[in-house]
């Protein structure tokens, strides 16, 4: 696999960045994440209230991030039969539909588990079929910048929906919560119809395997992943792991984090353009692991929000640096690839995390829990270091090289760029999940 680049000396100006389909294509990030966002940290405090404990918090979680997952790693093939429209306009409603019931059942456990679920395939659908799409309408040489602005755009919701939900539910209870992110999420279909459809394409695709054997994706991955544990620990347990009565510093803790993420990522692909996103990763694993370390300080408020700020820095580095440097290390064949293997290690990061933390806690304490969190992330320092000093890893043997090594990929595409036609395995480009992208 040869990396690639964008050249930072290239004449002429600047392609436009911002066209029609992309701000379409916002619309529908902007209602997915929204109605993401809105009940991630709402549904373990309502399942942990409605159960009487346990790891409820974490299961709700866990179920949310397996159907994520494994609906990212079928829903290509759906897009190849159907295309992207349908499958995000269903992605859509599933996401949006079953948030109108989350509180019809008292609290079951089982419902809102069996409302995770459903709501985790329609998240994967989302940011599957807009992912790659997102990525091919997108100028190679502003590709960190304009990656970046996709995270600004996923991580508005993310910003003001995780703290505005649990003030929400704190003020005026879950089932309005609930209702609102279901109907926002609705909402967004009706942008789905102006978005450009799949093409299709002569070139072979490259499939998620194919992809993780190759040491320029798999590194990148795997650093990810790590940051991404401690994403979705703090968003399930920061609420319940401060002191009693702590919901206000809960909630400036949970916006400062994605605050500090989106302005980190904004600034990690301009830098990155210009410099290369490279160098990037190995301090964006650092920060997000001392920013861990931070929280485990629960009795001090001024640690936790020192710490979800450090976090949120780190966090948004690594979700620029690793997407924009997989995405340059292929060429439109392997962007599915890349997109799938980034949201697999977004959402499995994220699900392993909560379940993981909820079992750590019981015995060992919030504190104790965070702080293990932060060691375990520190285990990423040997891939990224390798990454770092590596020479640009050579083609992958398969039915096609991630980066055909005699027709480079274009500096500049088109002025009206299609959509590259959906590979077995491509995922999202997700915004910040943001994204959600992280993509979404």
């Amino acid at each position: 696999m040869t990396s690639t680049a964008p050249s930072r000396t290239a004449a002429g100006p600047r392609p436009r960045l911002v066209t029609r389909p992309l701000l379409l294509r916002f619309v529908s990030i902007l209602g997915a994440s929204t109605g993401f966002n809105l009940l991630l940290s709402v549904v373990p405090l309502y399942a942990e209230e409605s159960t009487g404990g346990g790891n409820a918090a974490g299961l709700a979680t866990g179920a949310l991030m397996l159907t994520t997952v494994l609906g990212e790693l079928a829903t290509p093939r759906l897009v190849v039969r159907f295309g992207y429209r349908a499958v995000l306009a269903v992605g859509l409603f599933l996401l949006g539909a079953p948030a109108l019931v989350l509180t019809a059942f008292d609290g079951s456990a089982v419902w809102i588990t069996a409302v995770c679920l459903v709501r985790g395939l329609g998240f994967a659908f989302t940011i599957v079929a807009g992912g790659a799409l997102t990525a091919s309408l997108i100028p190679a040489e502003r590709r960190g910048e304009g990656l970046a602005l996709v995270g600004v755009v996923s991580g508005a919701p993310s910003l003001l929906g995780l703290p505005l939900g649990v003030w929400l539910a704190a003020h005026l209870g879950y089932t309005t919560v609930a209702v609102t992110a279901g109907v926002v999420a609705l909402a967004a279909i009706a942008a789905v119809p102006g978005l450009p459809d799949r093409e299709a394409s002569a070139e072979p695709s490259v499939g998620v395997v194919e992809g993780f054997r190759s040491a320029g994706l798999r590194r990148p991955t795997v650093v990810f992943a790590a940051t991404a544990l401690a994403a979705g620990v703090i968003v399930t347990f920061l609420p319940l792991a401060l002191p009693a009565g702590s919901a206000g510093l809960a909630a400036v803790a949970l916006f400062v984090q994605p605050a500090a993420a989106t302005a980190a990522r904004w600034a990690a692909g301009r830098y990155g353009d210009r410099h290369g996103s490279d160098r990037l990763v190995l301090p964006g694993l650092l920060l997000s692991a001392a920013g861990t370390l931070l929280i485990a300080l629960t009795g001090s408020p001024v640690a936790v929000v020192a710490g979800a700020a450090v976090f949120g820095i780190g966090f948004g580095i690594a979700q620029n640096a690793t997407l924009t440097m997989m995405y340059a290390r292929v060429s439109g064949a392997g962007y599915g690839a890349v997109t799938a293997l980034w949201n697999v290690a977004y959402d499995a990061g994220m699900g392993v995390g909560a379940v993981a933390f909820g079992v750590l806690a019981g015995p060992l304490g919030y504190p104790q829990a965070f702080a293990v969190t932060a060691v375990v992330m520190l285990g990423a320092l040997a891939p990224a270091h390798r990454d770092r000093r590596a020479a640009p890893p050579a083609p992958v043997a398969a039915s096609a090289p991630l980066v055909p090594p005699a027709v480079p990929a274009p500096l500049v595409p088109p002025a009206a760029p299609a959509a590259p036609a959906a590979s077995e395995s491509s995922g999202p480009c997700s915004a910040n999940r943001l994204p959600p992208c992280a993509d979404g």
